[in-house]
């Protein structure tokens, strides 16, 4: 069978410090069928040259002012040309060289509309501090959502059949609306069973979490309703709680 195109998208400003270890996690994979893109918002601090660098590596890269995150991930999605997208932003890994090609193998003979994995968080020093918060479900529906994001950003391909444009609307949980959509759009979903990402902890939405935490309130009661959303917040709540005081991290 085919083997499908991914294109991987990283947005970047400003970095420097990170982009790096991203770069490489896509350069080491050992899967043929990569298209690289790379959106960056204007960088002054270097990053420009490192792209440039590492242009043996990226197939499509851009730098421009933008109105924000969402807008530069549209900006990727519009020169995104492969089967799927999947969002591997500065500072985010794939979690290890064979990640996509083992992912693939598992497709079987139809390619799924949504794939999906779990998620290991890093720190800045690529250190792993541990799993994810919330674990993605052994079968992923739209409907699972309205118990929060069950699967990272990261961790998440959609087919560029399905894949909508982001709501830039939403400044901090415009992914959320994104992965929700697209899981309403998907005749299939498919669980990889396996880790696909390091997420650099500590994003745009942790730093703004009050905000984040409206906007997808905001999100979740216009595609679940509002008294459902009120209920539904009580344990989301309690859980959260549960693990700040365990984890001493969110």
């Amino acid at each position: 069978m085919k083997k499908p195109l991914i294109s991987i998208i990283t947005i970047v400003y400003n970095g420097i410090d990170t982009l790096k270890k991203t770069i490489d996690s896509i350069a080491c994979q050992d899967y043929n069928g990569i298209e690289y893109i790379v959106v960056d918002g204007r960088s002054n601090d270097g990053t420009i040259d490192l792209i440039k660098a590492n242009q043996s590596i990226i197939s499509k890269w851009v730098s421009e002012s933008d109105e924000g995150l969402y807008d530069a991930m549209n900006k990727g999605l519009d020169m995104a040309s492969g089967d799927y997208v999947w969002f591997i932003n500065s500072g985010d890994e794939i979690y290890h060289r064979y990640t996509i090609s083992q992912m693939v193998d598992g497709f079987g003979d139809v390619f799924p509309d949504v794939v999906y994995g779990d998620t290991v968080m890093i720190d800045a020093e690529g250190s792993e501090i541990g799993e994810r918060r919330l674990k993605p479900p052994v079968n992923l529906s739209w409907e699972d959502f309205r118990n929060g994001m069950l699967v990272s950003h990261q961790s998440i391909l959609v087919s560029t059949k399905i894949a909508a444009k982001y709501n830039i609307k939403y400044r901090f949980s415009a992914d959320y609306e994104w992965c929700l959509k697209a899981l309403k759009a998907a005749n299939s979903v498919h669980n990889s069973n396996q880790i696909l990402s390091r997420f650099l902890d500590g994003g745009l939405t942790k730093q703004n979490i009050v905000p984040g935490l409206k906007e997808r309130f905001d999100i979740m009661r216009r595609n679940f309703g509002l008294l459902p959303t009120v209920v539904r917040h009580i344990p989301i709540g309690l859980r959260f709680l549960k693990y700040v005081a365990i984890n001493r991290r969110f």
